[in-house]
């Protein structure tokens, strides 16, 4: 059993009860990991303070954070209050990606100039600030972790834009890596199949998608949450201490599949 009693870890971009970030503060909750949760704004401030009232570590019950990663002063100030309150962090994970609608449905060549930045900003550039921001807390070493998705390397209808953001987000933790492998900190992301979160149903044809997925894929079945969260809670312990800079497919194999 994987023991992070003592383990402070901040989780960025956990929306609700079915969404990954939550899969994986939950694995690492129960493994005793003391959790830090940040929320976008105000609006969103009741659902994250339910949701980290359920996930207690041995550290005690998580606690909550306002953070709007648009802001490098809010970053900022969000890791000065994280600091105040544990010291020193252990983990990272980045759950956070964004695009416009329009860039999402229409089609690939008629991504605006605007939707192209955004989706880039937010969902890649947000993980070198973050980064940036936690790595002075973490003195004894650590992982970041984010999220991609393999419609970085392959085309998947109506992924468009998000699907060139996730190629960048892939080469940032190959370069991350690089950058912080001196400080004993690891930078890795999870490839994870599809799955019925909120943020996935601003994806058309999600059903078809998941469809074809379960039909190709080797275990004939479309991936869980909680397995996403597994391999998470793996990559930030000690037992994967030699792995970074890599993409963990957690896909129930679709991604080794030709025809």
């Amino acid at each position: 059993m994987i023991d992070m009693t003592g383990k402070v870890a901040v989780v960025f971009g956990l929306a609700n009860k079915r969404s990954i970030a939550y899969a994986i503060a939950q694995k690492l909750s129960e493994a005793g990991a003391t959790l830090a949760i940040c929320y976008q704004n105000e609006r969103l401030r009741r659902d994250a303070e339910e949701l980290a009232a359920g996930l207690e570590g041995a550290g005690g019950p998580a606690k909550t954070f306002m953070c709007d990663l648009s802001s490098d002063e809010q970053i900022d100030a969000t890791f000065i209050a994280i600091k105040e309150t544990y010291g020193t962090i252990h983990h990272l994970v980045h759950a956070v990606a964004f695009a416009p609608a329009e860039a999402i449905h229409n089609d690939f060549i008629e991504t605006s100039r605007e939707a192209f930045r955004i989706a880039h900003d937010v969902s890649v550039y947000t993980l070198v600030a973050v980064s940036r921001a936690a790595v002075p807390l973490m003195t004894e070493g650590g992982s970041i972790l984010t999220l991609t998705y393999y419609g970085a390397e392959k085309v998947v209808p109506k992924y468009n834009v998000m699907g060139v953001a996730k190629a960048a987000l892939e080469a940032t933790v190959r370069y991350l890596a690089s950058s912080l492998g001196t400080k004993g900190i690891r930078v890795n992301a999870i490839s994870a199949g599809p799955i019925k979160t909120l943020a996935a149903r601003g994806i058309g044809d999600l059903q078809k998608m998941l469809d074809s997925h379960a039909e190709r894929a080797p275990l004939h079945r479309n991936v869980e949450q909680s397995e996403v969260g597994g391999a998470a809670l793996f990559l930030a312990s000690p037992l994967a201490s030699g792995i970074t800079g890599e993409v963990m497919y957690v896909d129930c194999g679709y991604n080794i599949m030709g025809f």
